[in-house]
């Protein structure tokens, strides 16, 4: 049976998505069966799929979950899962946006993405999902239907502010919704090494919570491959394998 990991954080700018697809990249290199879920409105993930126009799209995350909400009868899922260089996805588009205003009306609204996946589990050995910025209903959602979380954190001051609130929003999925989930890690993504103050914060987040989660040892290093290879819509080892950032998410 698969593992669902979620890429989480509260704030944006932190590498979720290149997490996301460096990392699905890196599995199915390994012989994995990966398959990613675009879980943001803003549907990042998909453009990087090489999907350009996401809001002409009809078969997304968006219309699952709304066929779940609504009881509907959902069409094959062979319609919905895309593939790129040896990765499933599911994508996005700016319909998502309206599950996520009707699910703060709807009952049970915290299980619907758990219900569109768990079929899929037997499938694949890892299924990632790419979350919003936020600590609202779809990341919720998410959490809700996830093994492991893996937090991403940009060592600058205010993406650090929000580590704490979204450890916290974790803790209470975990306690009053999903008891199996747990926290993979913190994952240093965009990281300046040579800076002062990616140093400081680095410490001073590993002092306050090596107690509590894993910090990984391994550190995504800020390399100007890793825009580009977003920008051709390409992992980092595909576009460069030589490149730092993508050593580092293999």
């Amino acid at each position: 049976m698969g593992k669902i990991i979620v890429i989480g954080s509260q704030k944006g700018g932190v590498g979720k998505t290149t997490t996301t697809l460096n990392l699905a990249y890196a599995l199915s290199k390994l012989g994995k069966k990966v398959l990613t879920v675009d879980f943001d409105s803003q549907a990042n993930l998909t453009t990087c799929y090489g999907v350009e126009n996401t809001g002409e799209l009809d078969d997304t995350i968006g219309h699952l979950m709304m066929a779940q909400i609504e009881d509907a009868k959902v069409p094959s899922m062979k319609n919905f899962i895309c593939s790129k260089d040896g990765v499933d996805y599911i994508p996005s588009s700016i319909y998502l946006s309206v599950v996520d205003a009707k699910l703060r009306l709807e009952m049970g609204a915290e299980g619907m993405l758990s219900e569109v996946l768990e079929p899929l589990r037997d499938k694949y050995d890892y299924i990632l999902i790419d979350t919003c910025p936020s600590l609202g209903a779809l990341t919720i959602n998410a959490l809700a239907a996830a093994d492991e979380v893996i937090i991403t954190v940009n060592p600058q001051l205010l993406a650090m502010m929000g580590l704490q609130d979204f450890m916290k929003t974790v803790t209470k999925v975990k306690r009053r919704i999903n008891p199996k989930l747990e926290i993979a890690g913190i994952l240093f993504t965009m990281c300046e090494s040579r800076t002062s103050l990616c140093k400081v914060l680095t410490e001073e987040v590993t002092s306050c919570f090596r107690e509590k989660v894993r910090i990984f040892e391994t550190k995504i290093p800020s390399t100007i491959k890793v825009g580009e290879s977003i920008y051709y819509g390409k992992a980092i080892e595909q576009y460069s394998p030589k490149a730092s950032a993508g050593i580092a998410y293999r």
